[in-house]
């Protein structure tokens, strides 16, 4: 098991910023990957972003427009942590952000897939009101 701990949610109001953070504790992955995941109430969970653990490649959710140029994501290998940079935020950005590691890499045919993800967060809340 690989305990990722999630934080940095809450209640902002739209238009404001939020930094999320995911540390993940125990062994490291160098060939990974760690990604950002939301779920709606009533809604599936969607892939937000994603980072690659060997050379910081990132990639975005292919929902046209849906955080680009809003959303940012960044990594600390030293300190097993991966940021998600959201600035401003609307309401429809409100839900449960997951964190997740996929502990090894190869393309990004399946970077936007939750099922290719070996572990988990709890989930942090964020809330956007208007």
């Amino acid at each position: 098991q690989v305990p990722l701990v999630e934080s940095g949610g809450g209640l902002v109001q739209s238009g404001g910023s939020l930094r999320l953070s995911c540390a993940a504790s125990g062994r490291t992955f160098s060939r990974g990957a760690m990604g950002w995941f939301r779920q709606a109430p009533g809604k599936e969970r969607e892939f937000v972003a994603a980072i690659t653990t060997s050379d910081g490649r990132t990639y975005f959710t292919s929902h046209a427009d849906s955080v680009k140029g809003r959303f940012t994501i960044s990594r600390d290998n030293a300190k097993n942590t991966v940021y998600l940079q959201m600035n401003s935020l609307k309401p429809e950005d409100t839900a449960l952000y997951y964190c997740a590691l996929k502990t090894y890499y190869s393309n990004s045919n399946d970077i936007r897939v939750p099922g290719k993800y070996d572990y988990w967060g709890q989930g942090t809340q964020v809330t956007v009101v208007s």
